[in-house]
C-alpha cells in the first residue's frame, strides 16, 4: 500500500514538472485576445501562487482595463462550472497543472 502511494506521489510530481505551460481547455477568443489573457493569467498565478483571491482580483482588474468591463474570473482547484457568456470572451485554462 505504501509503495502505491509513493508511486502516485512521484507520478504527480513528474506531471507537475512538465505541466508548467498553460493548457487551454476551452476558448472562443480571437488569437490576440487569447494570448494576452493567457499572459495575464500566468502572471497572476506566478505573482500570487498561494492566494487565489488576489490572483483573481489582478486578472479581473487587468482584463477590465485592457478589454473593457465587466469580466468575471473564477480560479481554483477541483471545481466545475456552467456559465453563460458573451461570444468571443471566454477562456478556460489550467496553469501549473492543477489551477483552473
Amino acid at each position: 500500500m505504501a509503495s502505491a502511494v509513493d508511486e502516485m506521489q512521484s507520478d504527480l510530481e513528474a506531471f507537475l514538472k512538465i505541466a508548467k505551460y498553460p493548457l487551454i481547455k476551452h476558448t472562443d477568443m480571437s488569437q490576440e485576445m487569447k494570448e494576452e489573457a493567457m499572459d495575464v493569467c500566468i502572471t497572476a498565478v506566478e505573482k500570487y501562487p498561494g492566494d487565489l483571491e488576489k490572483c483573481t482580483e489582478l486578472i479581473k482588474q487587468t482584463m477590465d482595463k485592457k478589454f473593457g468591463a465587466p469580466w468575471h474570473v473564477v480560479a481554483g482547484k477541483g471545481f466545475s462550472y456552467s456559465a453563460t457568456y458573451e461570444c468571443k470572451h471566454i477562456l478556460y485554462m489550467y496553469v501549473g497543472g492543477q489551477t483552473g
